[in-house]
């Protein structure tokens, strides 16, 4: 069992009003709801979501963890003696303890949503506070109804910073994890035709993401997208909300975190800020204009939080894009190599424009083309195939030489390019593979994106296991 403490059993039990059975452990290293990934020692939560966590208890136990929670009338399925914490609702036992790790600790809090980068500004976040201090911060896109609380209960009494990303699909959902979360500063990276499926106007997107005011802390401050057309309605928003500091960033001559100047490399960026009056130059270790107008938030609400400014600016060298939002890998092939930039984690309008942008600054060979291999951008609703059609533009302005398309909506852009730019065109992505495969040349850049549900991902796994170099294979097969 780790020597870590996350939560005596005691304390647990306590704030989750949970019944007892079993020979329970003293304490927890972890919480986990996944009998796959859990510590040795960690508490398991028996969810019920996509698949009732219950069915897992045996497994989760015989992984190594210490305990279980589980809901009251499913302590017959569970083996003999089993260290179980027996509770009414399991979800809503997480969100207790969640607000029990609020209110333990003394760290300073930052919520981010936003349309289009809250898990590479979390990401960001948490590289510059950790120079600083103990930081917690959530894993992977954990911002949902149930992410967001198991994020918080995790958070170590010992932390100084905590970050916690807050996601919706839906109007009303991030308002209830804004009040568990209660951040001291909360940020909205940006507001786009996200979701429009399910919202029906961008105004309304906006006022969903505002949802995330109504939690912040007294004397608290909103950090809003200040180049964004929502800005005002955010603002607003956060009065409405009693949050009186409402701190600008972007490009704007008003933004209080202001970009002065920047240059744009193939893996990297340099900048020159102004952050809430004090200037600062820092590099960002990864590339895109819409990754440094976001490290301008980040910056902001470290600050905010109490952060050495210049120590987190310093950090942010390191900032890497993930697997699936911008990771890059060398392909080895006949007469050379070629770059493939993996954008495959999801779509939409903003993202796919930023990263066909990051496409057009990639290196190329003599005989290189810059590739988009793009797939479906889901949940847009009625005007699905005009904001696919309207990618040509970035297409043309980033010099794409080709792009491959897949999927009933990629029809509209596929038929709006002109013919020199046109690489080859299938109704699944499944289908489109082997085109792409064969097309593939020494000097490429090609980069690969669309929304989950397009499937993308899988092309990615093709092209590196085709092109593998030697030695990443045999570490694959290890």
């Amino acid at each position: 069992m780790s020597s870590k403490v996350l939560w005596t059993v005691e304390a647990m039990a306590a704030a989750m009003g949970a019944r007892r059975e079993g020979a329970l452990p003293d304490r927890v290293g972890g919480l986990s709801i996944d009998s796959r990934s859990l510590g040795a020692g960690d508490a398991f939560f028996a969810l019920a979501d996509v698949r009732d966590g219950h069915e897992f208890v045996p497994a989760a136990l015989k992984a190594g963890a210490g305990v279980a929670v589980i809901a009251q009338g499913r302590e017959g399925g569970m083996p003999k003696g089993a260290p179980l914490l027996v509770v009414p609702d399991v979800l809503e036992s997480l969100r207790q303890l969640a607000r029990a790790a609020r209110a333990r600790s003394s760290a300073k809090f930052i919520g981010v949503t936003g349309s289009v980068g809250k898990t590479s500004s979390k990401e960001a976040l948490r590289l510059a506070l950790s120079r600083c201090g103990e930081t917690h911060a959530s894993a992977a896109s954990y911002n949902n109804h149930w992410g967001a609380p198991l994020s918080l209960a995790r958070c170590p009494d010992t932390a100084r910073f905590a970050v916690l990303e807050l996601g919706m699909n839906h109007a009303g959902e991030i308002s209830p994890l804004a009040r568990l979360v209660r951040p001291h500063a909360a940020i909205v990276t940006t507001v786009e035709p996200v979701h429009l499926e399910f919202f029906g106007t961008v105004e309304k997107i906006a006022d969903a993401k505002a949802e995330i005011f109504e939690g912040v802390e007294p004397g608290g401050a909103a950090v809003i997208n200040r180049d964004n057309g929502q800005f005002a309605r955010l603002a607003s928003a956060a009065k409405s909300a009693g949050v009186a500091n409402v701190v600008p960033f972007g490009e704007h001559k008003d933004a209080q975190a202001r970009l002065i100047k920047y240059a744009l490399q193939a893996d990297s960026s340099t900048v020159q800020a102004r952050i809430l009056g004090d200037d600062v130059t820092y590099k960002l270790g990864a590339p895109g204009l819409h990754l440094i107008l976001n490290s301008l938030a980040v910056l902001a609400a470290a600050k905010l939080a109490g952060a050495d400014l210049a120590l987190a600016a310093l950090a942010l060298a390191d900032l890497a894009p993930a697997t699936g939002r911008g990771a890059r890998m060398m392909l080895d092939m006949s007469g050379g190599s070629a770059t493939l930039i993996d954008e495959s984690y999801n779509a939409n309008p903003a993202s796919m424009r930023a990263a066909l942008a990051l496409l057009g600054q990639a290196e190329i060979g003599a005989r290189g083309r810059r590739i988009a291999v793009l797939g479906d951008m889901l949940e847009l609703g009625p005007d699905g195939p005009k904001l696919h059609r309207g990618l040509k533009d970035a297409v043309v302005k980033n010099a794409v030489d080709l792009v491959f398309c897949s999927g009933p909506l990629m029809r509209s852009l596929w038929e709006a390019l002109p013919s020199d730019r046109r690489g080859g065109y299938a109704e699944t992505s499944a289908a489109l593979e082997a085109e792409l495969l064969g097309a593939v040349r020494a000097g490429d850049a090609v980069m690969i994106k669309g929304s989950l549900g397009s499937k993308m991902g899988p092309i990615v796994k093709s092209l590196t296991r085709q092109f593998s170099r030697p030695d990443a294979a045999a570490s694959a097969r290890g």
